[in-house]
């Protein structure tokens, strides 16, 4: 074989196992999830305009999230994603919605 081919095989080889190890982490990705993971998650389930997030107390979704991040993350974490996560949506009322999920969360 010529080297090339063999190069070309070598990085044929190091492709697979790089898709298969970002497989692997994306199929475990709740019980893993970062703090910055959780902020994203939190931002793509609210519901907003340019004044205020709506649907804070009725989301199931939100609600389930807010039991897997009490799980996974500490406790001096949880203000720091629900604030950034608020501030991602660029509201105006960002206090008023922070003071509605810290009550949610109990905090």
């Amino acid at each position: 074989m010529k080297r090339t081919d063999i190069e070309r095989r070598d990085r044929d080889i190091k492709r697979t196992r790089k898709k298969e190890e970002v497989l692997q982490r994306k199929s475990g990705k709740k019980a893993d999830m970062s703090v910055g993971d959780y902020i994203n998650e939190f931002y793509s389930l609210f519901f907003y305009d340019e004044n205020q997030i709506y649907n804070l107390k009725e989301d199931v979704n939100i609600l389930e999230l807010f039991e897997h991040m009490k799980i996974h993350l500490p406790d001096k974490q949880w203000e720091n994603v629900l604030r950034k996560a608020i501030r991602k949506t660029q509201v105006k009322e960002r206090e008023k919605a922070f003071e509605e999920l810290k009550a949610l969360l109990g905090f």
